[in-house]
């Protein structure tokens, strides 16, 4: 073993841990010294969501202590932001194993360190985490989840008092303080428990009131309140409040997949509790057809990402993708604005580097600014903490499952996100249409793009290496044709500089420094590379365009551009 991670493993054998957590290493050490090693080679970092790993022992693994000393950290730098005043954070959870042990730790050291505390009693949506921090006036806040990853993991989501996620020059600076804390020893675990305060109900109805007054047109869902809605929470938190708020909405003929209605940290249906996964929302399909349902809806375990399911042109029933619902619930958005009369010329919607530039299309034909930040919802918080004031924000998301609509909430938010999409639905079906042929409407009017996604895992110690060495190939030697077309623009995101491949030119990125690299065809294809800020995988997103003259014409254009984004992936040898 490394003398390094010999070290951090004598640490925690000599160290201040309880016996269970010292019985466990020695376990390893005899029986599995590969996972001892994985479990100490590295320390937690925040990456674009924070603190999250699989749960064990070690240093590299979510457990008391690396929360612990994570929670000092955190908050000493709240402590030195607000000196002199009174600190107050919030704390949410979600139905993972462990969850509420941690929150419960976490609570217990911001209570110890003089900040206090409103701890919700149970279970809540990452949502109304963000909500509850801006409504009791929070100079920060967390939420123990690891969003929609397998039901090994845990993690820690931070906020600061816009509601929205650390970024930086904070993110930094409170991995600076976590790096001070030299020990166990440091944190200071238990003694302020009177400055702990239970939260629950009452701020249910605040963040309801909320998501009801994002209604565009409750005169529609009165005459269509018969909307056949199937939800599933996929066993996560979702349970807690998206019946409710459907109900609140008017909606009176809601089906939850009473498989999946239990809070699980153990996910006994599915083998990934993501919406964005086929298999997750199988149990919810099926029940969709055996009701002859107008819609399918599920989040994942926080309730901050959302996908959803309709009939396609040919009454079979499809599951949409992130980008599509994305252009979906933007267009919506900005057209039902405009029919009611409520647009204003500061309106502004915010999207993802790599969401698809259908949106950006959609808000230039309708003279609203459509502005594009780094992958990350606390990226689009950032931006409407900028624009307050200046300009109203509408609508922001990202092509991974997340939407965030209104600026009280400045984290993704699958809660209010169903309530709109059923909305949209029923709006449509007054109209005698479903979703799917809006969305064909939309290809018409504005152009067929079409996305796809590659996710490519590479484990263990060498996994991050591995990553690192195939984005330096692409950064050092980038490609001057992928299938056929000629590479025009290389958009690195790390350097902040544009280059024309062919001309030689750059310009600077205003964006902040990230691993990201994009390529632009001749062709208009765009292709992104990214690797993850929390695990080790790397994304490769795709998108390719083409006019669409005539709705008959979708599945002509729709198998060109399948193969057009096949070929890139086979020319870049990607599978």
């Amino acid at each position: 073993m490394d003398a390094e991670i010999q070290k951090k493993v004598d640490l925690w054998l000599k160290g201040n841990y309880d016996q269970a957590t010292k019985d466990e290493i020695t376990r390893l050490q005899q029986e599995n010294p590969t996972e001892l090693t994985e479990a100490f080679y590295r320390s937690l970092e925040f990456g674009t969501g924070g603190l999250r790993g699989i749960m064990g022992v070690g240093t590299n693994r979510m457990n008391k202590y690396t929360v612990g000393m994570a929670t000092q950290g955190y908050a000493n730098y709240l402590k030195k932001s607000w000196p002199g005043q009174e600190v107050r954070v919030a704390i949410a959870h979600d139905c993972r194993n462990n969850s509420r042990f941690f929150a419960e730790t976490a609570a217990n050291i911001f209570a110890a360190n003089g900040i206090k505390v409103f701890l919700f009693q149970s279970l809540r949506p990452t949502p109304e985490l963000s909500f509850t921090i801006r409504h009791l006036h929070c100079q920060g806040g967390l939420v123990v989840t690891a969003s929609h990853n397998p039901k090994e993991y845990n993690g820690y989501k931070a906020y600061w008092d816009d509601g929205g996620q650390l970024v930086p020059p904070h993110d930094t600076n409170v991995i600076r303080e976590v790096e001070k804390i030299a020990g166990v020893d440091e944190v200071k675990w238990s003694g302020g428990e009177s400055n702990i305060t239970m939260i629950g109900g009452a701020i249910d109805e605040a963040y309801i009131a909320m998501v009801r007054s994002l209604s565009v047109y409750p005169e529609v869902i009165e005459k269509q309140h018969n909307l056949r809605i199937v939800y599933t929470p996929i066993h996560g938190t979702g349970i807690k409040l998206v019946p409710e708020v459907l109900q609140r909405f008017g909606f009176t003929n809601v089906h939850v997949v009473d498989e999946q209605a239990t809070p699980d940290g153990n996910f006994p249906t599915v083998i990934y509790p993501n919406p964005e996964e086929s298999e997750a929302m199988s149990i919810g399909l099926r029940k969709a057809k055996q009701i002859d349902a107008d819609i399918l809806l599920g989040t994942d375990p926080d309730a901050d990402r959302v996908g959803i399911g309709v009939k396609d042109k040919n009454g079979d029933w499809a599951l949409m993708n992130g980008n599509q619902t994305a252009v979906l619930a933007f267009n919506y958005m900005i057209e039902a604005r405009k029919a009611k009369g409520v647009a204003g010329p500061t309106d502004f919607v915010v999207k993802t580097i790599v969401t698809t530039n259908l949106i950006d299309e959609i808000a230039r034909r309708n003279d609203i600014n459509c502005y594009n930040v780094l992958t990350g919802f606390k990226y689009i918080a950032e931006l409407i903490k900028e624009k307050e004031g200046a300009e109203n924000y509408i609508i922001g998301g990202e092509e991974s499952y997340g939407l965030m609509i209104g600026a009280q909430v400045r984290d993704k938010d699958a809660v209010s996100a169903v309530a709109l999409l059923c909305e949209m639905a029923a709006y449509e079906k007054s109209k005698g249409r479903g979703l799917y042929e809006k969305l064909i409407e939309l290809y018409v009017q504005y152009g067929f793009y079409k996305e796809n996604l590659i996710s490519i895992t590479k484990k263990g110690m060498n996994g991050q290496k591995e990553i690192a060495d195939m984005m330096s190939a692409y950064r050092g030697h980038p490609p001057t044709a992928i299938n056929g077309s000629p590479v025009v623009q290389m958009l690195d995101y790390e350097l902040r500089t544009a280059r024309n491949l062919q001309t030689g030119q750059s310009s600077p990125i205003s964006l902040p420094k990230s691993n990201v690299l994009q390529f632009i065809l001749e062709d208009g294809s765009k292709i992104s590379a990214r690797p993850s800020g929390t695990e080790p995988k790397i994304k490769f997103y795709f998108s390719v365009h083409a006019k669409l003259e005539r709705a008959e014409d979708f599945d002509k254009i729709h198998g060109e551009l399948n193969a057009r984004i096949e070929g890139i992936i086979s020319d870049m040898k990607l599978k």
